[in-house]
């Protein structure tokens, strides 16, 4: 029988759930991963299932131990990373969701987000940032409006409301016999019902859009133990918890203020750390916990980019130009610039900085010289540059200057990509041997919340760069290239009310 000591992650993600297992020293020894089906009832809707999901929870778990040749007495703490703002309400008395979790990309809310406009000042006062479809608020008041016996449910402390990870907590540590009914704080700052400064939920903000408090899980910090798993894991403590984005913070050792990371995936997110100081969000970029470990917050200015590794998909199977992603890079190395053709992926609005719900894709520069090449160039290229809109957004609004780029997620195995990320941010870009940011983040909340790991030092000296990528573009070159960049995405504002 093995005798090795590891940390357990749950990484509940908007497609998947993962098991990964992690040594002290951060390596990654076994996963297991199952999918779930996405549930789109009407144009707008998302949907998950929020039973489906702790199914297989319950499968992966003990896949990945059976993978590592471990059992539970291997685990020293679990720990869980999950899509942030999907909204689950479950019946306490049975563990029963009321309805499928409404997804973090759904846009049903809309009508009640736009009713909110007029009080924007209190949200961005109290939560760091506007009303949007984004957020966890607005979902729990359409589904305690639209769920038959939700809102009565709620109103008699019958009916509970969590995000994944809280869902997942409960269950995990008894459900209706007894499970504990929290939510980290990172999580719970991505709802528009927590105020940022005193990490408790806000009266007000619950008033206006008509939440019971009742319902509500208790805000906890991010490494902490939440309980013991009466099922999946006997034993095993539950000792951490952080949205994916955080998490991947963490996961990265973004612990000084100015430390920036972007994960690269079907979007991509960037967080900075702020340190103890809330920043503003004039620039279009959202403040948020970054992490809570002990007694003061560590808060991160975060930009959210919707469109990257989709759009080399959409390349792939919509395009039919290549066909497996990675052959976008071999593509795009057959010429030695973009040849003046520019795409911008704006295929459902921009996100930050812009925030142009009304905005929609362009592709411009097109000549008869432009050839698959160019345009495979041009579709890398995209992502670089929104990426620099966030950097430059980050720059003004926190008086913190990027002068390294920490990058994790699918597409930073793609070198071109990565050091046109460094030309036109004009800072290194450094990737760390392990590619599972957000996973690992997770385990180290959950490692430190049980003195696996004594402090975030420790964790420090665990990250090891796997590749770098050092600015070498000529600074005229990117000043052109970044207005171009602008020029394009001023083409592609206001397309969907123009054809009305």
């Amino acid at each position: 029988m093995s005798t090795e000591r590891v940390v357990a992650a749950i990484d509940q993600g908007t497609t998947s759930t993962r098991c990964l297992l992690f040594t002290r020293s951060g390596r990654m020894l076994a996963v297991a991963q199952r999918e779930h089906r996405q549930h789109y009832p009407r144009p707008g809707w998302v949907e998950h299932d929020a039973e489906e999901i702790w199914r297989n929870v319950a499968r992966v778990v003990p896949a990945a131990l059976k993978r590592a040749g471990l059992g539970p007495e291997n685990i020293v703490a679990l720990g869980i990373a999950n899509q942030r703002e999907t909204t689950v309400v479950w019946n306490r008395h049975t563990g029963v969701p009321l309805a499928n979790a409404i997804t973090w990309q759904d846009t049903r809310t809309d009508e009640i987000v736009s009713g909110l406009a007029e009080t924007g000042d209190l949200w961005s006062g109290t939560s760091g940032f506007g009303p949007a479809t984004y957020f966890a608020g607005p979902r729990l008041q359409w589904l305690l409006d639209h769920v038959p016996g939700a809102r009565e449910g709620a109103d008699a402390g019958d009916v509970l409301f969590g995000t994944i990870e809280s869902w997942l907590i409960w269950r995990l540590t008894g459900g209706p016999d007894g499970g504990r009914h929290v939510t980290d704080v990172t999580n719970a700052s991505r709802t528009m019902l927590m105020d940022l400064r005193t990490l408790e939920w806000s009266q007000r903000l619950l008033t206006a859009l008509r939440v019971p408090e009742r319902m509500l899980p208790e805000i906890r910090p991010n490494a902490e133990v939440y309980g013991v798993c009466s099922e999946v894991l006997p034993g095993v403590p539950v000792a951490g918890a952080l949205g994916d984005q955080q998490a991947a913070l963490v996961g990265q050792t973004c612990f000084a203020p100015g430390e920036v990371k972007c994960t690269y995936g079907t979007g991509a997110f960037l967080l900075k750390n702020t340190g103890s100081r809330i920043p503003g969000s004039a620039q279009g970029l959202i403040p948020t916990v970054g992490y809570l470990f002990g007694e003061r917050p560590v808060y991160a200015l975060e930009g959210s980019i919707a469109v990257t590794g989709s759009l080399v998909q959409w390349f792939r199977d919509s395009l039919g130009m290549i066909g497996t992603a990675p052959q976008i890079e071999t593509l795009a190395m057959t010429v030695p610039d973009n040849g003046g053709c520019y795409v911008v992926p704006a295929f459902s609005g921009l996100f930050a900085p812009h925030w142009q719900a009304e905005a929609r894709g362009v592709i411009v520069g097109l000549t008869s010289f432009i050839t698959r090449g160019h345009l495979a160039r041009a579709v890398l290229e995209a992502t670089a540059w929104q990426t620099r809109e966030v950097v430059d957004a980050m720059n003004a609004e926190s008086g913190l200057p990027v002068s390294r780029l920490k990058v994790d997620g699918g597409m930073t195995a793609d070198h071109l990509l990565m050091q046109f990320v460094a030309d036109v941010l004009d800072v290194p870009v450094e990737r760390p041997l392990g590619s599972e940011a957000v996973s690992l983040g997770a385990a180290y909340a959950a490692g430190l919340a049980v003195g696996h790991w004594p402090d975030v030092e420790v964790l420090r000296a665990n990250w090891h760069r796997a590749a770098a990528w050092e600015p070498s573009m000529d600074a005229s070159v990117r000043d052109r290239e970044r207005a171009n960049w602008a020029r394009a995405v001023d083409r592609s504002y206001g397309w969907v009310q123009s054809t009305g």
